[in-house]
């Protein structure tokens, strides 16, 4: 009989866990740099924009859905508020707001076009990362965009302290909505009923049809809510730069794929947690930040990072396999 203790030991967030503290400590003793309240504040902040991501392509993986356009709707969002602000001001609200509302719109045409044309999803969202990006460069010919406003710039933080190098931290926007993500996305999967909806559907679509959900509804839901979130990380990666360039963030699909597929997200669907995806977000970033401290090219992240996913991907498969044998087993 397999006892509660066991159990928790069967979960991947406890090797995530594991591997993230070996990995921190194997850094801490092979660089100077590591363990310090500085690099922590450093990662905490340079991947506020993964982990956003990262938390609406969750929603979107436990649906059984997959959505490589992210970071296209992302970069048209960003870069229409910039120039917005650049030339006529503005504030937060209006940054935010134009952001999610682009966000929203790009993300309801991919729900509809999976939802209706009922291809691959993969391959439809593909299809518009293209059409979405080269839209985009076609009509801004490439050109960067920076000046942004005072306002911009400064941003908003609660808290700051100066280190021994005279560099200043605070407590500020990407740490903010950050965490502000994280409570909203937490909630919506675990307190409320089309939390348990989507992962219904992700787990059997043929059976969440028979039980009446609204299957155009939710697929409209978590498309729109990968786009917000898409449109709202935008934002927060301009600030954090302060300069829109509209290559900077396609290409950074599979760093999102990575966290939350290492936090144990299934590709199939209906399987998925938002603490595997912090830890998933966590190991990458860690893993970042010390192959730049090891001096090791940055060329080879991404070639890690595959390795990684590879590697889970495989544990996943052969994990399925074990408890389908398992189940056989167990039926006479």
């Amino acid at each position: 009989m397999k006892t509660p203790a066991w159990n928790i030991l069967k979960r991947s967030e406890v090797y995530l866990i594991l591997v993230i503290a070996l990995l921190v400590f194997f850094l801490t003793f092979k660089t100077e740099d590591f363990f310090s309240i500085e690099n922590f504040f450093d990662i905490l902040i340079s991947n506020s924009f993964l982990g956003i991501m990262a938390a609406g392509f969750l929603v979107v993986l436990i649906s059984g859905g997959i959505d490589i356009s992210f970071t296209a709707t992302a970069t048209v969002a960003q870069y229409v508020v910039a120039s917005y602000i650049i030339k006529y001001d503005g504030n937060w609200l209006i940054a935010f707001g134009m952001a999610a509302a682009i966000g929203l719109t790009l993300g309801a045409v991919n729900a509809f076009l999976v939802h209706y044309l009922k291809v691959s999803a993969i391959i439809i969202t593909i299809s518009t990362l293209n059409i979405f990006y080269g839209i985009l460069i076609f009509l801004t010919r490439g050109k960067w965009l920076y000046n942004f406003p005072d306002w911009f710039y400064d941003g908003i933080s609660l808290y700051r302290f100066t280190t021994t190098d005279k560099t200043t931290y605070s407590i500020s926007i990407p740490i903010f909505v950050f965490l502000g993500v994280l409570l909203l996305t937490g909630f919506i999967l675990n307190k409320t009923v089309i939390g348990r909806k989507i992962y219904a559907l992700g787990g059997n679509l043929e059976a969440a049809k028979r039980m009446g959900f609204g299957i155009l509804g939710l697929h409209v839901f978590v498309y729109c809510y990968l786009g917000l979130l898409a449109g709202i990380a935008a934002i927060v990666q301009a600030h954090i730069v302060q300069t829109v360039a509209p290559n900077a963030i396609v290409g950074r699909e599979l760093e999102v794929v990575a966290a939350v597929v290492l936090g144990g997200a299934s590709l199939a669907g209906g399987r998925g947690t938002l603490l595997g995806t912090i830890l998933g977000v966590t190991l990458v970033a860690v893993m970042q930040n010390g192959l730049t401290l090891l001096g090791v090219s940055s060329y080879w992240h991404k070639v890690v990072i595959g390795l990684v996913i590879l590697m889970s991907v495989s544990l996943t498969a052969y994990q399925r396999k074990r408890e389908a044998k398992q189940g056989a087993e167990i039926i006479p």
